[in-house]
């Protein structure tokens, strides 16, 4: 047979002769295995897994599924039958698949015109299982882990559980347990699925053992280590945790020491350097700080510059700065901020006040100079409110004393949001002023607020030493149909008391805030449950009130009600009770008048830490009425923040009431009575004052209360309060006042506001206490007390 005319050539690939060249060429054994790697690797980079040439799909075929569909591998396949598939397209196949995370091999072949796609499935978490675990529950471990991609019903991936680990044991350390170790152990099941079983060993809590500061001369260790937040442990540890080392908080308390020095004048002082050293057994932390605290600089002189507006001596008086003092820098920056105030109090919204130290190494002197750069003045274009979705716009709109239109005012703006807050209808409130785009005397101000639910159906269970057992029932709307007016049907009821009421508040009956309000009402009370004097008595009162606003702090309130009163003794009644139904009869109609004034400055109703609330009420029974008396109150609590959200509040109250016309005494129902949770703690609940010829006590009409109470911060930003407090007051029956009845208390507290109610608890030990006084070193109140 004759060969062929035209023989087909064996088409080599580039690169081929270079290869086999270099095999062919003597070479030391070590250059012969480099060779013949590169080759190999040559040799891959030739072979296509589907064919060098292009064609058309007819048909993809899905190899290896267990438990994916094979309708979900189309979906995330670029291609589709009918397409064109290349050498160039194919890794792009296989990313696009291995992007999924559902398998852990993709393979793609040929088969004629049929692209096979064969993959191996990653296996599924059928279930997660923890062990060991104390400070952190199962059920916050599993959302952690569903965050960081690994739940049960999800694919199963080993790099992930690795970093789950790692981040397990960094949420670890941050409480304190540097000995954790965190295993796991992964269990092949039926179907391609896995069992992963997570065991903890936490180990002991690392604490701080010592903190050394060394360089510090001015100041010993315990006056710097006081400001700290971390500490090597006290009494409340335990709680605040503080001796448990954290990167943040140390970050914190450096800044701390440094400022501590900025503020008594050591501008140069500086951390030169700071060492953690845990010990082996990862018990103990050991930090030193290594300081240079320089020398002291004085101020040498106060200058203004810049484009300042206004009198000059305004600015001078918001400098509370003195040369010759030691320089501070605390005065300084607060000295900025109130000249900023200062401006954007008059309009200037965007004002920047910038203070530069001029230091004098020689001298130890500094130069402060205050440049000043007012901007334009600003208006505000538009207030516009979000997130009200039942509360009306007008219920917030009428609360903002800053106004469109009108020139901008932090302090009105500050002003505003304090009233929305005091409303009561809001949990959170965000206030931000944007500037207008394209403008530069413009700003919009927009508020986001959190609505509270606006009405409420309860039913709950509290408890008091007073009341004993107290139920409660009562269908409220504080926000009627978004309108800001309160309706409220309410049942309280306990061993001592019966109480059922109806109510309307208007709080903007006029639209210059006048208040208009209704009471409906009735009010059993049984005194002998609540340990004085035997007798009870049925209240239906009826009123009306008004309040009128004097200033954004000031408030008159002027009602009348109409009261009708039952009267009955007890089984075993006191001489005194006798006396009173032979005089007086069992049966009263009185109508009543109140005046009263009001003053809150509080920065809040809960938990306040600033500001002050003042009461003074008179209320007169007028002639016409069955019982004619009167009778006055007064009330002042003050509130100062102290460092660190420690709070001290002062609390002074004193009461008088009288008869007139006919009726000889105050009646003792209207009488003033003191001790227990809410008085002179350490004392029974009305136990302190005069008392009947059955030595029950039976109030009078006089009263003197102080309390003086110092709130510890927050226990871990929870609506929780530790305090000590002081208590001193009297009951007496007469105008003559006798320092001997003066009755004290001192002791810790805890004031809770828990999900299911309010929580007091007391410890207190009383002072002065007679014979006939009724102690009470342990005292509580759950729920709600009328």
């Amino acid at each position: 047979m004759e060969p062929d005319e035209n023989p087909a050539k064996l088409a080599l690939p580039a690169g081929f002769n270079i290869i086999l060249h270099l095999l062919l060429k003597p070479m030391s054994p070590t250059m012969f295995s480099r060779i013949r790697l590169l080759a190999f690797v040559w040799l891959l980079s030739c072979v296509n897994p589907v064919n060098a040439e292009t064609f058309q799909l007819e048909d993809i075929r899905v190899e290896g599924l267990q438990r994916i569909m094979v309708g979900t591998v189309f979906n995330y396949l670029p291609i589709k039958p009918g397409d064109y598939l290349s050498d160039e397209k194919t890794p792009e196949l296989i990313r696009a698949l291995y992007k999924t995370g559902f398998f852990k091999d993709v393979r793609l072949e040929r088969d004629g015109n049929v692209l096979v796609v064969v993959v191996n499935e990653r296996p599924a978490v059928a279930e997660i299982h923890f062990s060991g675990n104390q400070s952190i529950d199962d059920d916050a471990l599993r959302n952690a882990l569903k965050m960081a991609g690994l739940a049960e019903g999800r694919t199963f991936s080993q790099p992930v559980l690795d970093d789950i680990q790692r981040e397990m044991e960094q949420q670890f350390f941050n409480q304190g347990k540097y000995g954790v170790k965190v295993s796991s152990i992964v269990t092949p099941l039926a179907r391609n699925r896995v069992a992963i079983d997570i065991d903890i060993i936490e180990g002991d809590t690392t604490r701080i053992k010592k903190i050394n500061i060394v360089g510090n001369h001015a100041f010993n260790d315990a006056t710097l280590l006081d400001a700290f937040q971390l500490s090597t442990g006290g009494w409340f540890s335990g709680i605040s945790r503080n001796d448990q080392y954290s990167r943040q908080k140390l970050a914190g308390d450096l800044e701390t020491l440094r400022t501590y020095y900025l503020d008594r004048g050591y501008i140069n002082f500086d951390i030169e350097s700071t060492q953690v050293t845990i010990t082996p057994d990862k018990k103990s932390i050991y930090i030193t700080i290594n300081v240079t605290e320089g020398d002291i600089y004085t101020l040498h002189d106060i200058q203004l510059a810049g484009d300042y507006v206004g009198e000059v001596n305004d600015y001078f008086n918001a400098i509370h700065l003195r040369r010759g003092e030691t320089f501070n820098r605390r005065s300084v920056v607060d000295s900025s901020e109130r000249i900023n105030r200062l401006l954007s109090d008059s309009g200037y919204a965007f004002a920047n006040v910038n203070a530069i130290p001029e230091i004098n190494e020689e001298e130890k002197t500094v130069a402060v100079t205050f440049f000043v750069d007012p901007g334009k003045r600003t208006y505000v274009r538009r207030i516009n409110i979000r997130g009200n979705s039942r509360t009306r716009d007008e219920v917030i709109r009428r609360e903002f004393r800053q106004m469109e239109a009108a020139w901008f005012s932090s302090e009105k703006l500050k002003l505003s949001r304090e009233r929305v807050q005091r409303t009561g209808y809001f949990e959170e409130i965000h206030i931000e002023t944007p500037r207008v785009p394209d403008t530069n005397d413009q700003l919009d101000i927009n508020v986001d607020v959190t609505e509270k639910p606006s009405g409420a159906l309860l039913a709950g269970l509290g408890f008091s030493q007073s009341d004993g057992f107290i139920i409660n029932a009562s269908i409220s709307q504080d926000n009627f149909f978004g309108t800001g007016k309160k309706v409220t049907l309410a049942l309280k009821t306990s061993s001592a008391n019966r109480h059922y009421e109806v109510s309307y508040v208007n709080p903007y009956y006029t639209v210059d805030g006048v208040s208009r309000g209704f009471q409906l009402s009735y009010r059993s009370t049984d005194f002998d449950e609540l340990d004085t004097a035997d007798y009870k008595t049925d209240n239906a009162i009826f009123g009306v009130n008004f309040g009128v606003p004097l200033s954004e702090f000031n408030r008159i309130n002027l009602g009348t009600r109409v009261v009708h009163t039952n009267f009955k003794m007890g089984s075993d009644p006191s001489t005194e009770v006798f006396n009173w139904v032979a005089n007086e009869g069992q049966n009263y109609l009185n109508f009543e008048a109140n005046l009263g004034w009001r003053h809150d400055s509080r920065d809040s109703a809960i938990f306040p830490q600033r500001g002050s609330l003042q009461r003074l009420i008179g209320e007169v029974s007028v002639p016409g009425s069955d019982l004619t008396y009167f009778k006055a109150s007064y009330k002042h609590r003050r509130y100062w923040s102290l460092a660190k959200h420690w709070v001290i509040s002062l609390n002074g109250e004193a009461g008088y009431g009288n008869a007139y016309s006919e009726t000889h005494k105050l009646p003792f129902f209207e009488n003033f009575y003191l001790g227990g949770p809410q008085s002179v703690r350490g004392y029974q609940t009305f136990s302190i004052g005069p008392r009947d010829s059955e030595n029950d006590p039976i109030g009078g009409n006089v009263k003197i209360l102080a309390n003086a109470e110092l709130f510890l911060p927050p226990i871990n930003d929870s609506p929780m309060r530790l305090l000590a407090f002081v208590d001193a007051g009297t009951i007496l029956d007469g105008n003559q006042f006798d320092s001997d009845e003066m009755r004290y208390s001192t002791g810790v507290g805890l004031a809770w506001l828990s999900p299911v109610g309010a929580l007091t608890l007391s410890l207190a030990t009383p002072f002065n206490a007679d014979e006939q006084d009724e102690k009470e070193t342990f005292q509580f109140t759950f729920g709600t007390t009328f």
